[in-house]
């Protein structure tokens, strides 16, 4: 941890060899963020983005540096799960998505390469799979408990649906969906109204302190 150092400035990544971007799902902010770091970056910095919604080509063409950009999407929860999927772009050079393959590789990580398409491996699966348990507690088919138990016990899941939105956040799930339902116009990737209202409510999960589950005398999973 001593290597490890926060920072509010910008100006503190100049000297980077490789920035990855994790701000929330937006292709507008993400742009912003990019444009003002290709003008404090060298030349060689690679620029990588954690999405895991939005085309990585798109987010390049914003960069200024597209052939040095590339997609590292370190899958949630990112302290505890050991998989990154790597994406390029259509302008992403060889050199660069090898030289970010081997940053995870020497974090200890496991990368996987996917093609440039909406949710990539995980959230093409995970976005509409959260989407059904959350109707099925809309229709009062289970409790949040008993759908968390059911999955872990049969599928063999560290964390159940439930637990795993309470820990993105009912926030992100929102824009989550609106990223991957707008793409792709899956009406299962359409954002459930329950997550709207538990947002209204302020039950964003474990950082508001309560989700689909209380966490009022509860640490985040995993820290």
């Amino acid at each position: 941890m001593a290597q490890w150092q926060g920072t509010t400035d910008l100006a503190d990544f100049s000297d980077c060899d490789l920035v990855i971007e994790a701000v929330f799902e937006s292709l507008p902010v993400k742009h912003d963020l990019f444009s003002k770091l290709d003008k404090l970056c060298a030349p060689h910095t690679i620029f990588a983005s954690n999405t895991s919604t939005i085309s990585i080509t798109e987010i390049a063409g914003g960069s200024g540096r597209p052939d040095r950009f590339v997609g590292m999407h370190f899958c949630l929860p990112a302290q505890l799960m050991k998989l990154v999927e790597m994406s390029p772009g259509m302008a992403t050079s060889d050199e660069t998505f090898a030289a970010a393959w081997a940053v995870c590789e020497a974090l200890g990580q496991k990368p996987v390469k996917t093609q440039d398409t909406p949710g990539f491996v995980l959230n093409y699966f995970l976005i509409p799979f959260n989407n059904d348990a959350i109707r099925l507690v809309e229709q009062g088919v289970a409790t949040p408990a008993d759908i968390d138990l059911a999955i872990k016990t049969a599928m063999g899941y560290a964390m159940g649906p439930m637990e795993l939105l309470d820990l993105v956040g009912m926030d992100t799930q929102k824009l989550l969906c609106e990223a991957m339902y707008g793409i792709t116009n899956e009406p299962r990737a359409a954002c459930p109204p329950l997550v709207k209202r538990m947002i209204a409510a302020n039950r964003l999960g474990k950082k508001s302190g309560r989700g689909f589950h209380d966490y009022a005398d509860s640490k985040m999973y995993g820290a």
